[in-house]
């Protein structure tokens, strides 16, 4: 079966205007600076809002001891 209306290549390209990614948007914490998404705990401090949330270097030194019984494993 032959196609009866064709979509022209502009047609198509019109339509596809809309597809684009865009990139992240994000803000400086208030607390160290450093930039992060909106509306998420900061990464490198672990503050939202003015209170902190998580401990980071609790955090990290976890991450480096699991990685360490690995390593030996």
């Amino acid at each position: 079966m032959s196609v009866r209306m064709r979509h022209t290549r502009a047609h198509t390209a019109n339509r596809r205007s809309h597809h684009a990614l865009t990139a992240p948007r994000l803000s400086k914490c208030a607390n160290c600076g450093a930039p992060h998404l909106r509306h998420r705990v900061c990464l490198a401090c672990g503050h939202y809002r003015g209170k902190q949330i998580m401990d980071v270097v609790a955090q990290k030194a976890k991450q480096e001891k699991k990685a360490k019984a690995k390593a030996r494993a």
